[in-house]
Parts: structure tokens; C-alpha cells; sequence
């Protein structure tokens, strides 16, 4: 696991931390069906991964879509942000996640 988080996902975590995104309980660097995800959800069974520029190349790209396809199997909700997406429009991604977190409440 990592100890020093990026920049961005710093920022997301100080968003997330102790409840305080509309109460969503976040967990950060939890192991997930043999994954350490970036931060989760356990109570909505969602994910959120912040992606720097090394996914982009096919072989991240591709190893990340089957690790989305495994968790998404086990019944969670991953989602993907740019690190540049989280540090140019924090309120965006957390407005993103508000939404896809609280679609079963409506």
C-alpha cells in the first residue's frame, strides 16, 4: 500500500474523510478482491480510483479494465477520475459521486 498519496488524491480524500460528503462513509486504500482500490464506499459498494497520466497507455488501460470488470462482478460501483479532473474541479467529481452514490435513494 501507499503511504503518500498524490496531490489529487489528496484533495479528493480531505472531501471524503470523516463522513464529510453528505455523510458517505470513505475508506481510503482498501483491499477489494485482491485490489487495494483508492477509496470505497463500503456502505454503497462504490469505488472511486484517481488515475494519473500512466493509465492512459494501453497496457494500464487494459489491466485496469479488468480489474473494473472484477469488482463490478462482486457487485461494486467503480468509478474513474483523471488526477487533473479532481485538482481543476474538485466540486464536479464530488457532485459525480453524489449522484451515482445516491441513485438508489431516489
Amino acid at each position: 500500500m501507499r503511504k503518500v498519496m498524490t496531490d489529487a488524491e489528496l484533495r479528493l480524500w480531505n472531501e471524503l474523510r470523516a463522513h464529510r460528503l453528505m455523510g458517505f462513509g470513505f475508506r481510503r486504500q482498501l483491499p477489494i478482491a485482491g485490489y487495494i482500490v483508492d477509496f470505497a464506499c463500503p456502505a454503497e459498494k462504490l469505488i472511486v480510483e484517481v488515475d494519473g497520466s500512466q493509465h492512459a497507455n494501453d497496457r494500464d488501460r487494459t489491466y485496469d479494465q479488468g480489474r473494473t470488470r472484477r469488482l463490478e462482478a462482486d457487485g461494486w460501483t467503480v468509478l474513474r477520475f483523471w488526477n487533473d479532473d479532481v485538482l481543476k474541479g474538485v466540486d464536479n467529481v464530488c457532485m459525480h459521486i453524489l449522484i451515482v452514490a445516491g441513485k438508489d435513494k431516489a
